[in-house]
């Protein structure tokens, strides 16, 4: 695997906690869509997208999110996420994420958010500010983590 740009691919780890396990024995499948904006959320924190986004006074709101669940993971496991923008439309935007599971580097999940950034205050599609879209260098399908 490539060395990402520390600002293209965003990468954190943690625990799975008792909470995220459901009925069946293991992360309920909910639980990765919220995992998902986390780190993306977390990701603009990091490279201070979200006070480039308040500057500009504009927020994101998600258009559609696509999942694909590839293994389960189970409590106390650690998971090791993975997010990146891939590109900027007019006011739109698709973030990718993986979800490995540290122990074997095994796939969990990878999943999709289309975000489309709009006006805070009318709740209208905005165009993305240049200084947002230069805090997210746009990581290529061939290099994904």
């Amino acid at each position: 695997m490539r060395k990402p740009n520390s600002n293209a691919i965003y990468r954190y780890e943690f625990t799975v906690p008792e909470s995220a396990v459901d009925m069946n024995g293991h992360v309920n499948n909910v639980v990765y869509v919220q995992w998902m904006q986390d780190v993306a959320v977390m990701h603009s924190e990091a490279v201070g997208g979200t006070l480039a986004m308040h500057a500009a006074e504009g927020t994101w709101v998600v258009h559609s999110h696509k999942i694909e669940y590839r293994s389960p993971a189970f409590v106390g496991e650690e998971v090791v996420a993975h997010t990146w923008v891939v590109n900027f439309r007019r006011v739109r935007s698709i973030r990718r994420h993986k979800f490995f599971r540290k122990s074997d580097n095994r796939i969990l999940a990878m999943g999709e958010t289309e975000w489309v950034f709009v006006d805070g205050k009318s709740g209208r599609p905005k165009m993305i500010p240049d200084e947002i879209m230069h805090l997210f260098p746009l990581v290529a399908k061939d290099d994904e983590s």
